[in-house]
């Protein structure tokens, strides 16, 4: 039946309760069954067995069932499996000392180090949280050692956590492809340039910073540099393995050689071959990549099943009719709606993950890209910068807890905070170009696979 207004509070009981600190998956499915319990109830029940006559139980039992056999969600737990062991085959911390010599004549050296680090092992991984708490253990003890800023070196590191959400190959923009029923190759190819121009961006204000304020960033006193071959070959060592396997994957995902999930799964393999030939792959370390992964794959796909009910039974009860209508009936302008989604993703940004926006909120603006003429993988690819500031905007800027969570009382969160904020100046700098120039993001799709045909 059609209670608009009971969606409505179903909606601001599930904000309520995420602020409050309940698991995000699971406070989903409370919504969703008691809800929609509600919404399908058909009248009194006597017994159990009529107590379960409830089409919410039918409801879930397929939502559950679809996200298990969903071809493109199998390539999240190899991509996972990758950047886990990845993580652990001391590679990152030979490619940032090999990236800093390299690049030591470079005013901010370091942070710059630290950015390609991040950017490189991040296209690797996709998991923020491992990124940010590995480079937190890693390149921020170097930066402080050279006396670098406090704020300047945590936003550096907070920042370059996060590239790994929205360059390819990207576990959101596999959930992204999940949710909106788009192309996984087509939002890879869509992803790459933004994610390359934003990474750069980074690195220019660093390097303008440090220019126009070097005592931000002191050049290190280097005493004992290894010759400028050893650099090299080091680098080369460290790089190269990698970007080669990332470079693979990703091909053979846009070259349409391999599905996402097939190349995931070569990805997953040519990590573990990576992290023998480092001679870093034993036996615990393979089984903690395994239960990290286990245990990241089970949270997106609970987040799945609970992220469909909600929004069936939001919609069941008029939610997504009501704000369709709402949004229609304003007689706004194509970039008029743009700016609106995108403002309101933004300030959803301030209480919760990336997550929690993509699977509840952004379905609810995907039917009305049709009626504003909206090509939905320019949405998309607005959406994906505009996540970034989920980590990047305080109070839950998730990228600056993760860094606070290793590096305790050596900096404080407000610190964190002062550092990311140009960050997050930079991503929406970077969404206003896509406004201006959307064959940032369209280029390279309709150059690979055509153009887009609604």
């Amino acid at each position: 039946m059609s209670n608009p207004e009971v969606a409505l509070m179903m909606l601001g009981l599930f904000i309520v309760l995420v602020l409050l600190g309940f698991p995000i998956a699971f406070t989903l499915l409370a919504m969703g069954i008691g809800f929609g319990y509600y919404g399908y109830y058909s009248g009194s029940h006597e017994t159990i067995a009529d107590f379960l006559n409830n089409n919410i139980f039918y409801l879930l039992n397929q939502n559950t069932y679809s996200v298990m056999e969903n071809p493109t969600l199998v390539a999240i737990p190899l991509f996972l499996f990758m950047g886990y062991v990845v993580e652990r085959a001391n590679i990152v911390d030979r490619l940032f000392f090999s990236l800093y010599m390299a690049a030591r004549n470079l005013p901010g050296s370091l942070a710059i180090a630290a950015l390609l680090t991040c950017a490189v092992f991040s296209t690797a991984s996709g998991i923020v949280g491992a990124v940010v708490t590995l480079m937190g253990l890693l390149a921020y003890p170097a930066m402080a050692n050279a006396g670098y800023n406090k704020s300047f070196a945590a936003g550096v590191i907070c920042a370059g956590g996060t590239l790994g959400i929205l360059i390819p190959p990207s576990i959101m923009l596999i959930v992204y492809a999940a949710i909106g029923n788009l192309s996984p190759l087509r939002l890879y190819a869509a992803a790459v340039f933004p994610g390359l121009l934003l990474a750069g961006l980074y690195i220019v204000y660093v390097i303008v910073r440090v220019w126009l304020n070097p005592a931000l960033a002191p050049k290190p006193d280097l005493k004992d540099v290894p010759p400028t071959r050893e650099i090299y070959k080091d680098l080369l060592i460290s790089f190269v393995p990698l970007t080669v396997l990332i470079f693979l994957v990703l091909g053979s995902i846009l070259g349409g050689l391999a599905t996402p999930a097939e190349a995931a799964a070569m990805g997953a393999l040519g990590g573990m071959v990576l992290a023998v030939l480092y001679r870093s792959m034993t036996w615990g370390k393979l089984k903690e990549s395994v239960f990290l992964t286990a245990k990241a794959t089970a949270m997106v796909c609970w987040l799945f099943v609970g992220s469909w009910t909600f929004a069936s039974v939001f919609s069941y009860l008029g939610g997504h009719e009501l704000i369709s209508s709402w949004v229609t009936g304003m007689d706004l302008t194509t970039i008029q709606f743009l700016i609106l989604a995108q403002l309101i993703i933004f300030l959803l940004g301030w209480p919760l993950e990336w997550s929690e926006i993509l699977i509840i909120f952004v379905p609810i603006f995907l039917p009305l890209l049709d009626h504003f003429g909206v090509n939905p993988y320019f949405f998309a690819m607005l959406v994906a910068l505009n996540l970034q500031t989920s980590f990047l905007t305080p109070p839950m800027a998730m990228s600056a807890y993760y860094l606070k969570g290793v590096l305790k009382n050596q900096i404080e969160l407000m610190e964190i905070f002062r550092g990311i904020m140009p960050y997050l100046g930079i991503v929406i700098f970077t969404m206003f170009l896509m406004y201006v120039f959307p064959g940032i993001a369209l280029w390279l799709p309709d150059y690979l696979f055509g153009v887009y045909v609604p």
